[in-house]
């Protein structure tokens, strides 16, 4: 095999759609880019890292401090955007050879279930992650609601996935979520706390406990007009519903939800978003923040009504 040899690897003969270098000795993954493609510059790499045409052992890679290991394989493919994942109800925000952060449409299952197993986040990413290995798999970490939008992520091991429910919330640090609302708020801010019940159908609330799972949701109310608020609401606890049911226990169910009180809504979705997710990287400790803006529709909802 020909090459130009250096500290770090050296770069093998190219296939049609790559060019390929191996690791020979520990390092991170923008250093050794750096060195092995002479040359290129921090922004160039971060280029091809954010334009998702890096892979590390046939694994699409993003992450600049990726570690690696004598004996990686490195490929950088020619054909920019090839390896995009397109769909119209994923959007892919970050990937690494770990997990996988997502935001996802309204409408669309977290999970697959006995009914559906096609139609959902998870068969999505698993038949996309099965393109580059069949035995690749996605494993479920969180859920959000069918009915509502937003930031999740999966796990692309059963290690991490095991890592990231076992200690959760130590891992997850903040999960933000923004809603239409009936009714102007009474309270710029404030908290919510009662047991919730998971009855299949819909889940209870008790002010007491009664057996049920504690839960505590914090809100922020940024605008109020024509007999709707948005809310910002922050999740101390994570229970099915539990933002759903909190704004309906306080007589402001979130627009478009039948099932707990709530009005439908000229866009027919409910108006529940989730723009905010952070954690620290289970494997690699780095702090890592995602957070979309606030859909353009909840904003125009308020001024519509």
């Amino acid at each position: 095999m020909k090459g130009r040899n250096n500290t770090n690897g050296f770069r093998a003969k190219a296939a049609t759609q790559y060019t390929t270098y191996m690791v020979r000795e520990r390092d991170e993954l923008m250093p050794f880019l750096m060195k092995v493609m002479s040359g290129i510059s921090r922004t160039r790499v971060k280029s091809l890292l954010a334009n998702r045409v890096v892979l590390v052992d046939n694994t699409i890679q993003t992450q600049f401090n990726y570690p690696l290991e004598p004996g990686m394989k490195i490929q950088i493919s020619k054909e920019k955007n090839k390896l995009d994942f397109k769909h119209p109800l994923i959007k892919i925000l970050y990937e690494d050879a770990y997990l996988i952060v997502i935001e996802k449409k309204e409408g669309l299952l977290s999970v697959a279930t006995e009914k559906q197993k096609e139609k959902t986040a998870q068969h999505i990413l698993s038949e996309y992650i099965k393109r580059k290995h069949r035995n690749n798999r996605i494993f479920v970490v969180h859920r959000l609601d069918r009915e509502t939008s937003g930031i999740m992520m999966y796990a692309k091991d059963e290690k991490t996935q095991h890592k990231l429910r076992d200690n959760w919330h130590d891992i997850v640090y903040d999960r933000r979520y923004v809603a239409v609302v009936n009714g102007e708020m009474e309270r710029e801010q404030g908290s919510i706390e009662s047991w919730l019940t998971d009855r299949t159908l819909y889940v209870s609330s008790s002010p007491v406990d009664d057996g049920g799972k504690h839960s505590i949701t914090h809100y922020k109310t940024i605008k109020r007009t024509n007999q709707l608020s948005l809310v910002e609401l922050q999740l101390e606890t994570g229970r099915k519903n539990q933002i759903r049911v909190h704004m309906s226990d306080i007589g402001h169910p979130v627009l478009g939800d039948l099932r707990y009180g709530g009005e439908d809504n000229v866009f027919e979705r409910l108006a529940l978003h989730a723009f905010k997710l952070a954690f620290y990287h289970p494997v690699t400790g780095e702090q890592m923040i995602f957070e979309t803006p606030y859909p353009t529709l909840f904003k125009s909802l308020l001024l519509k009504k």
